[in-house]
């Protein structure tokens, strides 16, 4: 009797776990999850998986709603709208039980593109100390989408993460232009806000859009379609992934950490060195067409009263990659160029008097170098020592030039492939109710300008069809001054990108945050994330909150006339009225003939126009404001503050 006992409690328990087996939980997608902000005034979505054929049920705000799953174990359960507030609890219910806490209605904004709406305020931190102390706004909540790509599959969920309410600790991982952003929205409308920020640096606007969406693009369809061939693309991941597994490094490569001491050492004595004048690119100091490995050696001078405490060591931004040694101590490192060189030293490093910083830089492809125009100094509370100046520098190794063999397989990114992103990190979430959409992209796509006049309104109206929200407002950044400044009129194709963007406007229900003054030279991430932010603002008050007061635009070139050699120009969006920024001459306005040879023009604003004329051309036919990589001094903004958009045009006689 014991046995059958036994055999009877084996058989029940298999019977169970089978049936656990059979009947799957019920799952969510991570964007529905704790700390959610669900968009008010709008039908909710909540959406998952369970077994097919089982019951689920939603409790929410003490209503009760249910579904069965479909035969694929897909369910989907509308919500009825409701206004804004929280917090509130939701449970769902199939074979298992999940609850979800600290739910806010709100206003939820989907926010993307490429590197410089992924900044964090982490690397803004020193510009805005006092808006990231200031930061507690927990009705803002912020989703960051890691990344994720694929070209031959749309994925059903987003890779993992989580909602994150804005502390001071948590902002430094927020976006800051949607930081910014939503914090302008919700200190005027005092409703909570949601983020979603799905961006990835780097990436093209064509890794964005639906392959739906890019039924209008032969070259970008056969793309897919060649991508999707398994013949095609197994060789070349098989070859990716050979490229991608670590190589043993060359321990003698670098003479300066092959020898009896390392040249980061305290104790070595660095004969043969050269001056070298930092910040600055060696390429421009003797040093010409060399890849590789350059040392860097300073002796500073630290009083005693620097010394004792914490300290942070600036060294603006290096290319490519850099190690730093403090009196012979590791101190950090960076692989790439673009983030700003910030160390913290511990109490203990510095000593009064000889104190030695040497910097490893390697550098592959370009100048290598310092960056001219960012911060080099040594700070301990309100002291500082400048670090610019004569350092001492050492080739330490050369690396031999690549020789192209155009027979090998050449690897792909799938996030630079067109709905290489799209496939991942959007249409997970169009089920998902939305405000409306930021977009701040295009620096990949300057070397293709012209074709972005017709990818920018393709990847809007393709979301808005996606989302099948109508005209959901799309908000985007024109991009920012950027380069070095050239003061002659010349062709630019950063001025030919701003100009597709500009003629995107065209587009139903969208608006451009216009940046042409905030950028920096030599930065393709310009810090002055408040501006764009806050401008993006002006915007979404305007579209998407109906405040039809507002100033949310600069002037945009509406029309223009001839009379005589005079050429007049209509802005719209011209607030108030038109002026010049700082006073004097208008700058930046290039007028041509047929030749399209254009030359500086005399500009003034008359009656809320601007006429221009120059004696080198007395029949115009075109007219470009702002036409250059970088028209720093353009300075053509309406009373309200915003600037004029760079634009081109030919003109009506």
């Amino acid at each position: 009797m014991k046995k059958q006992g036994i055999r009877q409690l084996i058989t029940s328990l298999v019977l169970f776990v089978l049936s656990v087996c059979v009947h799957g939980n019920v799952k969510l997608p991570v964007l529905i999850n704790d700390g959610m902000v669900l968009q008010r005034d709008s039908e909710i979505n909540i959406w998952g998986w369970a077994s097919p054929g089982e019951k689920v049920r939603v409790k929410f705000n003490n209503k009760i709603f249910s579904t069965v799953t479909d035969s694929k174990g897909d369910w989907k359960i509308v919500l009825p709208p409701m206004k804004a507030g929280g917090p509130y609890s939701m449970e769902l219910k199939g074979n298992n039980t999940i609850i979800l806490e600290n739910i806010m209605i709100g206003d939820v904004w989907f926010c993307s593109g490429q590197s410089n709406m992924v900044l964090t305020m982490e690397r803004v931190k020193e510009k805005y100390p006092d808006d990231i102390a200031n930061a507690n706004f927990p009705e803002i909540r912020n989703f960051f989408i890691p990344t994720a790509s694929d070209v031959t599959s749309v994925h059903k969920d987003l890779p993992s993460g989580k909602w994150m309410p804005a502390t001071p600790e948590n902002v430094l991982g927020f976006g800051a232009v949607t930081f910014f952003f939503a914090r302008s929205i919700y200190q005027e409308y005092k409703v909570p806000i949601g983020i979603i920020n799905s961006s990835v640096g780097g990436t093209p606007i064509e890794a964005w859009i639906s392959e739906e969406g890019l039924n209008e693009f032969p070259n970008l369809t056969q793309r897919i379609d060649q991508l999707k061939d398994t013949s095609y693309l197994n060789p070349i991941l098989r070859a990716s992934r050979r490229r991608s597994r670590p190589v043993q490094p060359i321990r003698d490569g670098d003479k300066g950490m092959s020898g009896p001491k390392p040249w980061y050492d305290p104790e070595f004595i660095p004969e043969g060195w050269h001056k070298f004048w930092l910040p600055g690119y060696w390429e421009d100091q003797g040093v010409a067409d060399l890849n590789g490995i350059v040392w860097f050696r300073k002796e500073i001078n630290v009083p005693a009263l620097m010394t004792g405490k914490p300290a942070k060591l600036f060294m603006g931004r290096i290319v490519d990659a850099d190690n730093v040694y403090v009196n012979g101590v590791f101190s950090g490192n960076i692989t790439y160029q673009y983030p700003p060189r910030r160390y913290n030293l511990p109490s203990d490093l510095l000593k009064p008097g000889r104190n030695i910083i040497v910097v490893r830089v390697t550098n592959n492809a370009g100048k290598g170098g310092f960056v001219p125009d960012k911060p080099y100094c040594l700070v301990v509370g309100n002291d500082s020592i400048d670090l610019r100046g004569e350092w001492l520098y050492k080739v330490g190794q050369v690396f031999r030039p690549v020789v192209f063999n155009p027979n090998a397989v050449r690897a792909i990114s799938m996030q630079n492939e067109p709905t290489g992103l799209f496939n991942t990190m959007v249409a997970p979430l169009i089920d998902y109710r939305i405000k409306g959409i930021l977009w701040y992209q295009g620096e990949t796509n300057t070397g293709r300008p012209k074709e972005y006049t017709e990818l920018l309104p393709a990847l809007i109206n393709d979301w808005r069809n996606k989302f099948q929200e109508g005209l959901l407002p799309f908000l985007y950044v024109q991009l920012p001054n950027f380069m070095e400044v050239r003061y002659l009129p010349s062709e630019s194709q950063w001025a030919e990108l701003r100009f597709s963007q500009l003629k995107s406007l065209s587009v139903p229900n969208t608006a451009m945050a216009v940046t042409i003054d905030v950028g920096e030279w030599n930065d393709i991430h310009p810090l002055e994330k408040k501006v764009v932010g806050e401008r993006l603002a002006l915007a979404a008050r305007k579209l998407a909150y109906g405040d039809e007061k507002i100033v949310y635009s600069g002037p945009i070139y509406k029309s223009s006339t001839k009379e005589g050699d005079k050429i007049i120009l209509e802005f719209d969006h011209t607030g108030s009225e038109l002026m010049v920024k700082g006073g004097g001459d208008l700058n930046y306005f290039a007028i041509a003939g047929t030749d399209r040879k254009f030359v500086w023009a005399e500009a003034n604003i008359q009656d809320n126009h601007v006429v221009l004329r120059s004696d080198e051309i007395p029949d115009p036919v075109y007219v470009r404001y702002a036409w250059v990589d970088n028209p720093e001094g353009a300075n053509l903004y309406n009373i309200e503050g915003l600037p004029a958009s760079p634009f081109e045009a030919t003109i009506i006689k």
